[in-house]
């Protein structure tokens, strides 16, 4: 059960008690269809003890006795099996009386934010419970109406009501067993106390619930407020027993001092598994936080954390726990977190030696904290330490265990996988080896060097690799075809076509499509309309740099220039962020964020040249070079019109991309504020203002308009 401490939650996914609604509903309804002896269909009592309302189990109870012979569509299928008659109808009797519970007791309406607003129990539902409760025979609804009875006292809205859930509880608490349904009564017994401000008893009848069951342990955690040591000391004298004074002390260790606790409970019972959990809270909080986690205070922290390493090393020196080992892992580690590697590896030791014979997965933990200890303690990379971390590399990229080959679900070792690639990229990046770090560290930086990448594709295509380089590529996330895409997307960006496709043509064939034409243009950007518009043609991105090959080759013959210049830049317009084609870079796949926030980050030292390998992406340049051409060679003023308004974007884009644009300057206002002047929209406007597209641009472009309006 995932009964341990994570980062800032108390237990694993258990930070608060927002589903306490549905907290005991399995079990619940496990006790019940043990209670039809698996005559009642599970499902169905699921949906009639947590979902149904009272006209639905009227419903259900019909179709049962045959007064409805189909249940309505939406009601899942409860007529598999044969229930005991009597049963059934003190089941669905008291099912309604518990429904009627549900509104002093079930509350989805309050959130953390809102008032709070008391739920109390109606004075009428007090004789219906009563005489259900007085009339029935049958143990097991009794004594889930008994414990009705105890709630609903406990919700009354004054004190001497409340009183009576402790009277009733008492009065009747020897005639039932000692399940689950007892020890929820219990809680609000508890709960009366603390009200009560007896805090003490109200402590100790908590720390009995707790110790019942993992579904009453987290509401009594949540409930146990020792509120002084006086206080606290009289919750002790209550312990009947030993082990309740162990309980006490658990509960106690997890929410305030489990250096103290644990010393309470080793002097109680060394061997008890409750310490055991303190120990893994304590690894956990340790491996969290660090020793100096309140900034306040940090040498009361440091002390703290001290005195608890020396207490664990003591412990696991002595070794007279119920799992000596798990107390020697612990104290390696633990100086594994201080960087203290030699006394870590000295604990490891003792470890090993005290694993119990054929337990792999405490075989595996102590692997992976070898495997920790060896990384960080490496000082190079070199051939022979390529030789010691293949078999453990390889281990850790797919743990399993032992022969049997199965994998180590409950070993947590992402975290550790994560550290270990780490540290060995580091190695690597200060060595000045991109290849090998990327295998472990992949980030962009290496790949706006195509020398670099063709090193990884020489890599990944080499035939005889050496052990080490068979796990290394395990642990690189990017395959040959994602490589060979990048490498043609760079070249397609620089206008090198040819090259571009002859690696697209290595690649297995894509079948991803651009969403939209890119060869078209539209005055406003618009990336989902051109997705929406009909397409004639659909372009691959092969299909697609094969045409923007044959309108480059037509334009070095000298034909069609105008049109031909004016579809390539069209293209290499719609293929940056700006366009409706961008989804060309974006299917590249590298394993890692490359959007412009993510790279304005330092990669390894690097960030400037990371943010460089982005220019592909938002650079106008090929687009205002082929708009220029088309310009040029346009034989109309519409044709030029059009690459005059294109132009302006482009300018208008760089400006975006904070660019210096020749064509785009600022002006300045009162000393204080400026407006962008874009030279395109001054030629646009006073060379062809009688075209038909001004006239559309007039209307589309906002930012037109105003340098209209405006002059």
């Amino acid at each position: 059960m995932p009964f341990f401490y994570t980062g800032n939650e108390v237990y694993y996914g258990l930070d608060h008690a927002d589903d306490s609604n549905i907290w005991y509903n399995e079990k619940v309804t496990d006790e019940w269809y043990h209670h039809f002896n698996g005559q009642f269909a599970r499902q169905s009592l699921l949906f009639l003890l947590t979902t149904a309302t009272r006209g639905m189990i009227d419903t259900v109870y019909k179709n049962y006795t045959g007064a409805l012979h189909a249940l309505p569509a939406a009601y899942p299928d409860s007529s598999k099996g044969r229930p005991d008659k009597a049963q059934l109808s003190g089941f669905f009797k008291y099912l309604q009386l518990a429904k009627s519970c549900e509104i002093f007791t079930v509350n989805n309406s309050q959130r953390s934010w809102d008032k709070v607003t008391p739920l109390y129990a109606p004075a009428k539902l007090e004789s219906s419970l009563t005489h259900a409760f007085q009339d029935e025979n049958d143990p097991f609804i009794k004594s889930r109406l008994w414990f009705q009875l105890v709630r609903y006292y406990y919700f009354r809205d004054n004190d001497a009501a409340n009183a009576k859930s402790v009277a009733i509880f008492n009065k009747y608490k020897d005639g039932f067993a000692k399940d689950l349904t007892y020890y929820r009564a219990l809680g609000y017994v508890a709960g009366y106390y603390y009200h009560q401000k007896n805090y003490a008893l109200s402590n100790y009848l908590y720390s009995l619930c707790y110790n019942y069951s993992y579904e009453l342990k987290i509401p009594s955690y949540w409930s146990f407020h020792p509120q002084n040591e006086t206080d606290w000391k009289a919750t002790l004298r209550m312990a009947k027993n030993k082990d309740e004074q162990i309980t006490l002390w658990q509960m106690l260790g997890i929410q305030y001092d489990e250096n103290r606790a644990m010393k309470e409970i080793i002097a109680l019972d060394p061997k008890s598994e409750k310490l055991d959990l303190l120990l893994s809270r304590m690894v956990n909080s340790h491996e969290s936080s660090g020793i100096y986690s309140d900034p306040v205070n940090p040498d009361s922290v440091r002390k703290s954390y001290l005195d608890g390493k020396h207490l664990v090393e003591t412990m696991a020196l002595k070794g007279n726990t119920a799992k000596p080992y798990f107390w020697s892992l612990a104290a390696g580690y633990i100086n594994y977190l201080d960087s203290n590697y030699k006394a870590a590896g000295k604990f490891y030791a003792i470890a090993k030696k005290q694993f119990p014979p054929g337990d792999v997965n405490v075989q595996a933990q102590g692997k992976l904290l070898d495997i920790l200890l060896i990384v960080n303690k490496l000082k190079r990379m070199d051939a022979t330490t390529e030789r010691q971390l293949t078999e453990p590399l390889n281990w850790l990229a797919d743990p399993t265990l032992g022969k049997s080959g199965s994998t180590l679900s409950k070993l947590r070792y992402s975290d550790a996988k994560g550290t270990v690639m780490q540290v060995i990229a580091r190695l690597y990046h200060r060595q000045g080896n991109l290849v090998k770090e990327v295998c472990f560290n992949n980030n962009y930086v290496i790949y706006k060097d195509s020398a670099q990448v063709e090193n990884l594709i020489k890599l990944l295509t080499k035939t005889n690799k050496t052990p080490f380089e068979k796990v290394m590529v395990r642990y690189y996330p990017v395959t040959l075809d994602n490589l060979y895409y990048h490498q043609a997307l760079s070249l397609v960006y620089r206008q090198q076509t040819a090259k571009a496709i002859f690696l697209l043509k290595k690649m297995k064939p894509v079948e991803f499509v651009l969403y939209a034409n890119p060869f078209n243009s539209r005055i406003m950007d618009c990336h989902d309309c051109d997705a929406a518009a009909p397409q004639k043609q659909k372009f691959t991105p092969l299909s697609f740099v094969q045409t923007l090959l044959k309108l480059q080759t037509e334009v070095k013959a000298g034909k069609n220039v105008y049109r031909n210049t004016w579809l390539m830049a069209n293209a290499y317009y719609n293929i940056t962020y700006y366009g409706n084609g961008r989804a060309f870079y974006q299917y590249e796949d590298l394993g890692i964020d490359t959007s412009p926030n993510a790279l304005n980050t330092d990669l390894s030292g690097s960030g400037d040249d990371a943010n460089a390998a982005l220019d592909s992406h938002y650079d106008m340049a090929a687009a205002t070079k082929y708009y220029t051409l088309a310009l040029r060679n346009a034989t109309t003023n519409e044709q030029r019109a059009r690459c005059t308004f294109m132009l302006s974007k482009c300018a208008q884009n760089d400006s975006y991309n904070g660019v210096d644009n020749p064509n785009y300057i600022k002006k300045v206002i009162n000393d204080t504020s400026y407006t962008y002047l874009n030279k395109y929209f001054q030629l646009l406007k006073n060379n062809y203002s009688k075209t038909a597209y001004y006239k559309e641009v007039l209307k589309e472009c906002e930012y037109f308009k105003s340098y209209v309006d405006e002059k």
